[in-house]
């Protein structure tokens, strides 16, 4: 399996050289002919909501730039997320529907087949426009049943909202409906940062650093990205909190957190977990929050990535009574 990263390593390096080559001054810039009304959210009383019912994203088309906080309420069965995609000018959710979306579904149809050298070889077919994306941070995973409150600063632009969880038959989410656009308009919120009651600072030196103990009650987590880095299985560092049993398998959940395992980001998740938000990848030295309930017990914080623990991207910690 390791000469397979190495080679989807060099395919990356090759997108990076070209993506960073191919912008024109052809490209259009994405325009809203008509701007929904939107008035600025207040972080906590005016959030803005998303919900989803089955497998889709209900909610704006169109929202306000700066500090807006996100409440995620995920009123399905399975476990999602939503990851912010930051699309270059001249790009929309139909060119991603289009161009990306089928090169990774059929990637990991072979994988799953067992042909995992042909699946990663597919990846190269990516268009040249894919390392212009930007990732901007969104929700982490969430269980069923659950709500998600995430606080993220967001630029003008286009962006693209996707859970890529997969079915029980292996097919990606945003492959059966989970993609939907995000307009930012360059008019500020007003909206301030919240404050935070615990800091979690992330880096490829030390993994995840945060205090071994918590008390319990809603707690606001500022996660701040010292640096980044893009692992074996394609994405940059993330971190996910999950309430865990005291049985859990955390070699069963290090594994289940990796997209590329045939068995990753599968539903359902390892028995003993329940995921209640985080924060997605976001480029090196950004921050954002995201909020919590901590009840008494065990908790997890992950980053969706290979070998978590010995990157130091698995914390577990307890809330104490």
């Amino acid at each position: 399996m390791k000469r397979f990263f190495i080679y989807f390593s060099f395919l990356l390096f090759i997108f990076l050289y070209v993506g960073c080559k191919s912008k024109t001054k052809s490209e259009t810039e994405i325009t809203v002919e008509e701007k929904v009304p939107v008035k600025p959210y207040n972080t906590y009383k005016d959030a803005i909501v998303f919900k989803t019912l089955s497998m889709e994203f209900i909610g704006p088309d169109t929202i306000l730039s700066g500090w807006n906080t996100f409440k995620y309420m995920n009123r399905a069965n399975e476990t999602h997320f939503i990851l912010l995609d930051k699309y270059p000018q001249g790009k929309t959710v139909e060119d991603g529907e289009k161009e990306i979306i089928p090169v990774f579904d059929k990637g990991m149809d072979l994988i799953n087949e067992g042909n995992a050298e042909a699946g990663f070889a597919e990846f190269g077919k990516l268009p040249e426009w894919f390392p212009q994306i930007v990732f901007t941070g969104g929700s982490g995973l969430i269980a069923g049943g659950e709500t998600s409150i995430t606080t993220l600063y967001l630029e003008p632009g286009y962006y693209v909202m996707e859970c890529y969880v997969k079915m029980p038959n292996g097919k990606f989410h945003n492959a059966i409906g989970m993609i939907k656009e995000l307009i930012v308009i360059d008019e500020d919120s007003g909206n301030i940062e919240p404050k935070e009651d615990v800091e979690i600072a992330i880096s490829n030196d030390e993994g995840i650093v945060i205090a071994d103990s918590l008390p319990k009650g809603q707690t606001v987590f500022k996660v701040t990205f010292k640096d980044q880095k893009l692992h074996e299985n394609f994405v940059q560092t993330d971190i996910h909190l999950a309430e865990i049993s005291d049985s859990v398998n955390l070699d069963a959940l290090e594994s289940w957190m990796d997209w590329a395992n045939p068995k990753g980001l599968i539903t359902p998740v390892p028995e003993g977990v329940k995921f209640l938000g985080g924060i997605q990848e976001m480029l090196a030295g950004k921050h954002g929050y995201f909020t919590a309930d901590l009840r008494p017990g065990r908790y997890v914080l992950i980053s969706e990535v290979p070998a978590s623990k010995s990157k130091n991207l698995l914390k577990v910690f307890n809330v104490s009574d």
